[in-house]
């Protein structure tokens, strides 16, 4: 088949393509930034198509969607923390579903949250109910799964679970702490996803998805603890504590902002178990248990095999409007005595584990002056130690260029009175040298944004310079390396 996927740069998305292609269907990925798929393994596929597409453009998204038989929608607001997430979820899936109806696309496939219904459901299950009601609204079919918490190296819920546990011997917890739920692996809920199209059956109903058991949270973080070789958490569950105060506790603990958490922790008030088990009939699979999905999650993450992460979900605005008004600019090169594959890949190792070539100190005092006033720090870290990808997150910047071996472009996430931007680039020259630039960029908001850049101006000197040299000598013995190789 001709298949769309909505969302192929998320979490699910990135793994449902490859799944797709091995079983030999086309897919046409419809994608706000699709220079977030240059580097998957899969983009350059003859079965691929990589097309640009607005969600909200009913008429354009139709004809992207002509020719497809079913299009796959796993779009979801909250992870890009972008303002009410649920109207502006209600309202693309209303859209979708009319570009769908008008391309002739024979049915819908969406993934969607589990959790009983009622008027005490969350605001973030209820968003869930209202896409469901959207993508039905305009006559095609929509086939449903509704899925709990994912367990998945680099999913959101994984994250929080894993750093809540690794971070905290002692845990003051709300009362969810004994709310029943029943997590899925990611491979099985991909599975679940690519069978629908084998079966049928599965054409306008609505499944629940969800492993083997359904423990409490309490029993998953003490299973999430011994997979980590760690001591028992002592667990204490209180009442007082509101979705609001979790989701900041959560930010300060773990990687995800408070945007993100809180619509994840109002969702943990609600039991999430598996009331209707058909799919499992229709489509028989091995269903991971909650122990082995934590402890495939984490080998994936020890062996630096992550696929797709949360943090790459959402809008990438690219490079700043530079025109007009201030731009402070702090420029810095370098003769290198290294090919320039060498160099960026040294520039490549910055953030995360590897830190920042000079004034690490410096820059854990400014992730935590950002944690403060609710930006990311540097908790996200990378999803890679050695390679990045367009639209991902290194610490508290996000890459917003990349040309393989010449450039590497980073936005600031950070609070910051202004845009700033730190760009990498490398000009080769024979035999084997190569020129690194290296520019800071800042334009100023107002005149707190003046006083914050000669605040920092006096540290240049010492945290970029440090940089430059730092980078020197990785990409002197990543060259070294290369060659004895």
């Amino acid at each position: 088949m001709r298949i769309a996927i909505a969302g192929s740069t998320g979490y699910i998305g990135g793994r449902l393509v490859p799944r797709l292609l091995a079983d030999g269907h086309q897919v046409r990925c419809l994608v706000r930034a699709p220079g977030k798929l240059n580097d998957r393994p899969w983009a350059s596929s003859a079965n691929v198509e990589i097309l640009q597409s607005n969600l909200s453009d009913t008429d354009a998204l139709a004809g992207q969607l002509a020719g497809c038989s079913v299009a796959y929608y796993l779009v979801h607001s909250m992870m890009s923390a972008e303002g009410d997430y649920s109207i502006q979820d209600r309202n693309l899936a209303f859209d979708f579903a009319t570009a769908a109806r008008k391309a002739s696309v024979e049915r819908i496939i969406y993934l969607g949250g589990l959790g009983e219904t009622g008027p005490n459901l969350s605001e973030h299950l209820a968003s869930r109910r209202e896409v469901e009601t959207a993508l039905g609204s305009t006559g095609v079919p929509v086939t449903v799964l509704r899925a709990a918490m994912i367990i998945g190296s680099g999913s959101a819920s994984f994250e929080i679970l894993r750093y809540l546990v690794e971070r905290l011997p002692v845990m003051v917890t709300p009362k969810w702490i004994s709310t029943p739920c029943q997590p899925i692996a990611v491979e099985n809920v991909v599975a679940y996803l690519a069978g629908c199209l084998n079966v049928p059956e599965t054409t306008g109903q609505t499944f629940d998805i969800g492993g083997p058991d359904a423990p409490c949270y309490r029993e998953i973080m003490r299973i999430m603890a011994e997979e980590l070789h760690l001591r028992r958490r002592c667990i204490i569950p209180v009442p007082v504590l509101t979705p609001r105060l979790s989701s900041w506790w959560i930010q300060l603990v773990t990687p995800l902002s408070n945007a993100i958490a809180r619509p994840l922790a109002e969702g943990l008030k609600n039991p999430v178990v598996c009331r209707d088990m058909r799919i499992r009939s229709l489509i028989p699979q091995d269903l991971l248990d909650v122990r082995h999905a934590i402890r495939a999650a984490l080998q994936q993450l020890n062996s630096n095999q992550i696929e797709t992460n949360w943090s790459m979900a959402g809008k990438i605005p690219g490079d700043p409007d530079w025109a007009g008004g201030t731009v402070f600019r702090d420029s810095r090169n370098i003769t290198i005595n290294a090919p320039a594959w060498a160099v960026f890949r040294a520039v490549c190792r910055v953030g995360g584990g590897h830190g920042w070539y000079a004034g690490d100190w410096l820059w854990k005092i400014r992730g935590w002056l950002d944690l403060l006033v609710g930006g990311p720090g540097l908790r996200r870290g990378r999803r890679d130690p050695e390679m990045v990808q367009f639209g991902e997150a290194l610490d508290f910047w996000r890459v917003v260029g990349l040309d393989r071996d010449r450039r590497l472009a980073l936005r600031a996430e950070m609070k910051v009175p202004g845009e700033a931007m730190l760009e990498f680039t490398m000009v080769p020259s024979p035999p084997d040298r190569c020129t690194l630039t290296q520019t800071a960029l800042f334009k100023p908001r107002g005149l707190f944004g003046l006083v914050y850049w000669y605040s920092v101006v006096p540290l240049h000197n010492y945290v970029f310079s440090g940089m430059l040299a730092g980078i020197q000598r990785e990409a002197l013995r990543i060259a070294a390396v290369g060659h004895a190789a």
